[in-house]
């Protein structure tokens, strides 16, 4: 798992991702509108049925998600989202990938800048750091609702490519195509997940510690309280005792 994947992790325990449902709802909503602009049925566009998933999972009430998919299929007014993805450097030179939805590209654009350059980072160009990653669907699965033995043969057998124990965690990692497949298995084994999301997953990690590995967290929490940031992906990797610690 990506240092970003357990530092989410983290901050889910802490109860940090409750305080900020307003801002789970936003993120969700400019997604499915995103998602939409494909086609406004779910059964048929599996982004858009990503897309209602998650917000479903963080209990957005259905007129909610309704709206959302009229403005990106143009029924309703407000649908004008551009994506735009971030590439640049952290503390220690780990890799990060900065992936937004924005109505103002200019003020996004000077925003990010901003954010990378206070935290101790560096804004790349395009292609510099995408190639370290790949697109995967990554669930995640707390470590105390089920076993290796009750996963393993049930994710696999879905179509999944690999589980990872990550320390108090499941992560279980599928090709994008297989998401929707291996996510039905589980929730049909009665397992409840953490996360359910097709992501950017790193191909190889990067070790900090210390400094760099401080200032990499914060850079990323700093990113992630940008409104117009949808995700944060990193191939930093931080000892789990490490994490915990400047987590408190």
């Amino acid at each position: 798992m990506s240092g970003h994947s357990k530092w989410a992790t983290i901050k889910h325990k802490k109860g940090a991702l409750d305080a900020k449902r307003g801002k789970i709802f936003t993120r969700c909503i400019k997604e499915i509108m995103i998602a939409a602009r494909s086609g406004g049925d779910p059964s048929m566009n599996p982004r858009l049925r990503t897309a209602v998933a998650a917000a479903k999972a963080v209990s957005m009430p259905a007129d909610n998600i309704k709206r959302a998919i009229m403005r990106g299929t143009g029924e309703l007014e407000g649908g004008q989202i551009d994506e735009i993805m971030f590439e640049g450097y952290g503390p220690g030179g780990a890799a990060v990938l900065v992936m937004v939805a924005t109505d103002n590209r200019n003020r996004t654009v000077s925003d990010i800048r901003h954010i990378f350059s206070k935290q101790g980072g560096n804004l790349g160009e395009q292609g510099s750091v995408a190639w370290m990653f790949e697109r995967k669907s990554q669930i995640v699965i707390d470590g105390g609702k089920a076993t290796e033995d009750q996963l393993m043969n049930l994710v696999l057998d879905a179509g999944a490519e690999d589980l990872r124990n990550e320390g108090g965690t499941w992560e279980v990692i599928s090709a994008p195509e297989s998401h929707d497949a291996v996510l039905e298995a589980i929730q049909k084994a009665g397992i409840p997940t953490e996360s359910a999301e097709i992501g950017m997953v790193p191909k190889n990690l990067m070790k900090l510690e210390g400094k760099n590995a401080g200032a990499m967290l914060r850079l990323s929490e700093a990113l992630e309280e940008n409104d117009d940031v949808q995700n944060v992906y990193s191939n930093f990797d931080i000892d789990e005792k490490e994490m915990e610690a400047l987590a408190s």
